[in-house]
């Protein structure tokens, strides 16, 4: 059983990965939506709640930077601050869903999700600030950057996350023991 977990994490992750690389690409069609939308985030938050931390960390690092690889997005500019704040998601999702048991699986699910959505874009804030822009990067960038523009694809993940790994859990497709118990 513990080897078919593993098979089923690996194989969430790799999918998860690849829409890393397919969302922005139907995204982007629409001007300024991978700002606006931020349809990579997805792919990582649903990774680190159905399969746990350490598959979230690699979604994390290795979904933005295979895109960017492959189709140029995101830019090599702000990718590494891209994949610090991503992989924060999916540690944060991942080890959240583990340690909030309210006995409400969609309590767990939406207090794991806010708080990795709130930790991944002060750490990426707080990346770009101190590493990957120094000097360049403001509180009021940030801020702007991170919530208002971002607000669209905040309100959608906020809606769409939560009842996808829900279904997932329900039809058996999710692995991470501890929320199918609540499930």
């Amino acid at each position: 059983m513990k080897q078919q977990n593993l098979v089923k994490n690996m194989v969430t992750t790799a999918m998860c990965i690849a829409l890393c690389v397919v969302l922005p690409m139907a995204f982007h069609m629409i001007p300024n939506a991978g700002s606006v939308i931020s349809p990579m985030h997805i792919p990582v938050l649903i990774c680190g709640l159905v399969c746990g931390w350490q598959y979230g960390l690699v979604c994390g690092l290795v979904g933005p930077l295979l895109s960017s690889i492959i189709t140029g997005m995101p830019p090599m500019a702000i990718l590494p601050a891209m994949m610090v704040e991503l992989a924060v998601y999916g540690i944060c999702t991942g080890l959240m869903i583990k340690l909030v048991n309210t006995g409400k699986i969609y309590a767990d699910l939406y207090i794991s999700l806010i708080v990795a959505m709130l930790a991944g874009r002060v750490i990426g804030g707080l990346s770009r600030a101190l590493i990957f822009a120094r000097g360049e990067y403001s509180i009021k960038v940030w801020a702007t950057s991170y919530f208002v523009t971002s607000l669209p694809g905040i309100i959608i993940q906020l809606i769409f996350i939560p009842t996808i790994v829900f279904a997932l859990y329900k039809a058996g497709l999710a692995t991470n023991s501890t929320v199918k118990k609540a499930a």
